[in-house]
């Protein structure tokens, strides 16, 4: 999201978190300025990839790609208004991976604890 009253790197702040960027919090431009920073990606990943979790908003678009998906979207825990679709949040994971200088990985599925129904 571009902020009009902010100037400098204030200007440019994630939609899912409404952080500035910075070289610490490098982000992804979607449709119509939209911002996803590479802070946010890490729950988002974990909780629409790894967990299966999200829900399908039939009536909400995406904040990045501006679609209307039939599939999980990541809802900001902060701003309801903001989500995130799986195919942007494994697009933004592909990017953000490729490059040297986010140093991001893809988190890897949840540790299974002894007693949690694997191992009995």
């Amino acid at each position: 999201m571009h902020d009009a009253g902010c100037e400098g790197n204030d200007y440019f702040k994630c939609d899912f978190c409404r952080q500035p960027w910075s070289e610490e919090r490098l982000m992804i431009e979607g449709h119509q300025g939209s911002l996803f920073c590479v802070r946010c990606l890490t729950p988002a990943y974990t909780s629409v990839v790894l967990a299966k979790e999200g829900e399908e908003h039939r009536d909400r678009k995406c904040v990045m790609c501006l679609e209307e998906r039939d599939q999980p979207q990541w809802e900001s825990p902060l701003y309801a208004e903001a989500s995130v679709c799986l195919r942007c949040i494994k697009q933004a994971a592909t990017v953000f991976e490729k490059d040297p200088e986010a140093e991001w990985k893809r988190p890897g599925p949840p540790k299974q604890e002894v007693g949690d129904g694997i191992y009995t």
